[in-house]
């Protein structure tokens, strides 16, 4: 639970979302992620940090650069959280309408 919840406070940043649903395009560097967010390159490393930290994003080196991209596993893992939710909700729904089909049969 704590590794969702890591994710989901890194996400309330809404820089940090925007970096998350850019890097959703396709691998990365820290440089192209600044030049299309309006903060500092050193905001987006401090923002890539906590992403990774939250599990959510992974980096490589090529070079002198590092490449970030999302962490599928960290996203998986959010994924199911989410999903227990949503499974959750349809089952409650299904025992409604079956319970109200009976009553008015």
């Amino acid at each position: 639970m704590a590794y969702q919840s890591n994710g989901f406070t890194a996400l309330a940043d809404p820089t940090r979302r925007a970096i998350f649903e850019r890097l959703a395009q396709g691998p990365t560097a820290v440089g192209e992620l600044a030049r299309e967010l309006p903060v500092s390159r050193p905001a987006v490393s401090q923002h890539l940090k906590v992403l990774k930290d939250a599990g959510l994003v992974i980096d490589r080196h090529a070079g002198t650069r590092r490449i970030y991209q999302l962490d599928p596993d960290g996203v998986g893992a959010l994924r199911a959280y989410l999903d227990r939710f949503w499974s959750q909700s349809l089952a409650a729904f299904k025992a409604a309408i079956e319970q109200q089909q009976e009553e008015v049969t």
